[in-house]
C-alpha cells in the first residue's frame, strides 16, 4: 500500500476543519489550509477541498455524534471572507486518475449522506450558514444540511457551476438534492445548472435553492437563532454522557490489515481480499451502564469503526483487488445475545448512534465497486447483525456438512434483519431479496438454519458439501476474476439495487452510471477537455457528437 490513503484522524491533527460547542449548538468552521492537500501538485484556495478535507469532515461528525450528545445542531460555515466554499479543487481533479476522481465522488457522496442520516435517525439537525460565494461541492455540501441561510450581501450565491464550466456533472449529489429535496422546479434546475455565476438573494430562496436571508449586519444572530429553533425538533440527551472515540489501533503490512475485531489478507495472485469479522466473545455488557462504561471499546462499536476503515481503506487503496471475500469467526449464541442487547436498548442515545454508524457501514458495501462473496464455512457466525454481511453480498456459499450436523455451520435471521439495518432504498436486505415476499423467512427467526435449510429458503446461493467446496469455490472465484470489471461494477450496482428508487439510490446511480462516464469522455478529460484546461485561459475544445 504505497502512498496509501488512511482515514484515520483527530481534531489536534485537522488542517481544515475548526470545531467548535456551545451548549446545544457545534459548529464546524471550513478554513482549509491550501497548503495541505492530501497529494501534491495543486493548491486548496479559496476553500476548495480535496479527500484529505472530507476525512476530517467524515471523523468531526462522528465525533459530534459519538462525543457530544448534548449537541443537538451543528452549524457549518466559513471561516474565510466573502467565501463559503468554492467545491472541489479542480487542479486536484485535473491530475487525477480516473479512479481516484470517482472514489473521491464515492467518499464525498458518502460523507454528505452521513449527515442526511444523522438528521434523520439521530435526531441531529444541521443548519448551512453560508457567509460568502458558494459553488459545486460547496453548494452541494449546504444542500446536505437540513436548512440554508445565504448572507444577502449582493454578491454572494449559491451555484452549480459544473456543467458550464468544467463538463461535468455536479457529481456529490447536487442535480438531484436540487430536485429530489428542495422541489426546485425542473426548468429552473436547468438553468440553474447551466449558469455559471449562479443565483443570489431573493431569487435564490424564490426558487427553494435557499430557506433564508440574512443581511450581513443580522447574519449572525439570525443563524444563531435558527440554530436554537432547530434543537427543539432534536432528542439528543442534555445530560447524556459522551463516550470518546479513541485511536483506531490497526496494524498494517504489505498484505493484510489487522485490527482487534476485523482482519483482511490479501491474495495478490488471485486478485482476492479475504476480511474475517470476528463475533463478540468473553462477558459482554447488557445495561446500557455498562455499555457506557465500556465506551468505544463496546463490541459493536469498535466493529463498526474497525469494519468502516477497513472497507474505505481496501476501497481506496488496493483498486486490482476486484473479489472481496466475507468470513465470520465466532459463536452465534454471542451475536444474538449481542443483538438482544441492542433491540432492547435501542432508544438509548449511545445505541443508537452505533447501530447508525452499523448502518453506514453495511452501506459502504452496497455502494463498493467489488464483487463480495460470502463464505459460510466451520466456526462463522452470521447471525442477525453479522448476517447484514453475507445478505450484502453478490453471492453466499455455506458449507454442508450431512455427516457432521455438530460442526456443520449455521446462520441465523433475527429481528434485526427486517429494518434495523435499511440499505439506500429504504428496504431491508432481507426484502430486496425476496422482493417483499419474506414471510417465509420470518417463520424460522430465531432458529439456526444448517446448508440445507438455509438454501431452502433462498437465504445463501449454494450448498455446496465438504467434498466439493473447495473445487466450486475456487471455480466461482477465478471465473469472476476473469471478467471484465467494468461490466461487472455495472451489472453488481443494478443488482444490489434492484427495489424502490430513492434520492440515495439516484445519487449513486447517477454518479455510478453518467459521472463514471462523463469522467472519461474527451470532452471532460482529453487534452482539450474543459476540466483539463480550466484555468488556463484555454476554451475548451468539444466534440459535438451527441452519445
Amino acid at each position: 500500500m504505497t502512498n496509501a490513503v488512511d482515514y484515520r484522524t483527530e481534531p489536534s491533527r485537522y488542517r481544515h476543519w475548526k470545531l467548535t460547542f456551545d451548549g446545544p449548538i457545534a459548529t464546524l468552521i471550513a478554513d482549509f489550509d491550501e497548503d495541505a492537500g492530501l497529494r501534491p501538485g495543486y493548491k486548496l484556495k479559496l476553500n476548495s477541498y480535496d479527500l484529505g478535507v472530507d476525512i476530517e469532515l467524515h471523523d468531526a461528525i462522528n465525533r459530534i455524534r459519538f462525543e457530544h450528545p448534548e449537541v443537538r445542531t451543528v452549524v457549518l460555515t466559513s471561516g474565510k471572507p466573502r467565501v463559503f466554499c468554492s467545491g472541489a479543487n479542480i487542479y486536484m481533479l485535473g491530475v487525477s486518475s480516473h479512479a481516484w476522481k470517482v472514489n473521491f465522488c464515492k467518499f464525498t457522496n458518502e460523507t454528505r449522506n452521513g449527515i442526511e442520516d444523522a438528521s434523520q435517525f439521530s435526531g441531529l439537525k444541521f443548519l448551512a450558514a453560508v457567509n460568502g460565494a458558494c459553488a459545486g461541492g460547496g453548494y452541494e455540501l449546504a444542500l446536505a444540511c437540513d436548512e440554508i441561510i445565504l448572507i444577502d450581501d449582493r454578491s454572494s450565491a449559491v451555484s452549480l457551476p459544473e456543467v458550464p464550466l468544467l463538463g461535468v456533472l455536479p457529481g456529490t449529489g447536487g442535480l438531484t438534492r436540487v430536485t429530489d429535496k428542495r422541489r426546485v422546479r425542473h426548468d429552473l434546475a436547468d438553468i440553474f445548472a447551466t449558469t455559471s455565476e449562479g443565483v443570489r438573494g431573493q431569487r435564490a430562496k424564490d426558487w427553494r435553492l435557499v430557506d433564508g436571508l440574512a443581511k450581513p449586519a443580522q447574519f449572525a444572530d439570525v443563524v444563531r437563532r435558527r440554530a436554537l429553533e432547530l434543537t427543539e425538533r432534536s432528542d439528543r440527551p442534555a445530560d447524556g454522557r459522551g463516550v470518546t472515540l479513541t485511536p483506531l489501533e490497526r496494524e498494517t503490512t504489505p498484505d493484510a490489515l489487522r485490527y482487534r475485531h476485523v482482519r483482511v489478507t490479501i491474495d495478490r495472485s488471485a486478485r482476492t481480499a479475504t476480511f474475517v469479522v470476528r463475533g463478540p466473545s468473553g462477558s459482554q455488557p447488557a445495561d446500557v451502564g455498562a455499555i457506557e462504561a465500556a465506551g468505544a471499546d463496546w463490541y459493536p462499536l469498535a466493529l463498526a469503526r474497525e469494519l468502516d476503515d477497513a472497507i474505505l481503506s481496501m476501497r481506496t487503496n488496493e483498486l486490482d483487488i476486484g473479489i472481496w471475500l466475507i468470513r465470520t469467526r465466532g459463536e452465534i449464541a454471542a451475536v444474538r445475545a449481542m443483538d438482544g442487547v441492542l433491540f432492547d436498548n435501542r432508544s438509548h442515545w449511545l445505541v443508537r448512534e452505533t447501530i447508525g454508524m452499523l448502518r453506514r457501514a453495511f452501506s459502504r458495501l452496497d455502494v463498493t465497486s467489488r464483487s463480495l462473496f460470502a463464505l459460510i464455512d466451520e466456526g462463522s457466525c452470521f447471525a442477525g447483525t453479522l448476517l447484514e454481511l453475507a445478505l450484502a453480498c453478490d453471492r453466499s456459499y455455506q458449507l454442508a456438512l450431512p455427516d457432521d450436523s455438530a460442526k456443520a455451520p449455521t446462520i441465523a435471521v433475527e429481528a434485526a434483519n427486517f429494518g434495523q439495518y435499511p440499505m439506500a432504498t429504504g428496504q431491508s436486505r432481507l426484502a430486496r431479496r425476496f422482493y417483499d415476499d419474506c414471510d417465509g423467512v420470518r417463520s424460522v427467526v430465531g432458529r439456526e438454519l444448517d446448508a440445507e435449510a438455509a438454501f431452502r429458503l433462498g437465504l445463501v446461493t449454494g450448498n455446496p458439501d465438504d467434498i466439493d467446496w473447495p473445487d466450486e469455490i475456487r471455480l466461482a472465484i477465478e471465473e469472476r476474476a476473469a471478467m471484465n470489471p467494468d461490466a461487472l461494477t455495472g451489472m453488481e450496482a443494478n443488482l444490489r439495487f434492484n427495489g424502490p428508487e430513492t434520492m440515495f439510490t439516484r445519487v449513486f446511480g447517477r454518479l455510478t452510471a453518467w459521472q463514471n462516464w462523463i469522467f472519461q469522455r474527451p470532452n471532460a478529460v482529453g487534452p482539450r477537455g474543459a476540466l483539463k484546461v480550466y484555468g488556463s485561459g484555454e476554451k475548451a475544445g468539444f466534440e459535438w457528437t451527441r452519445v
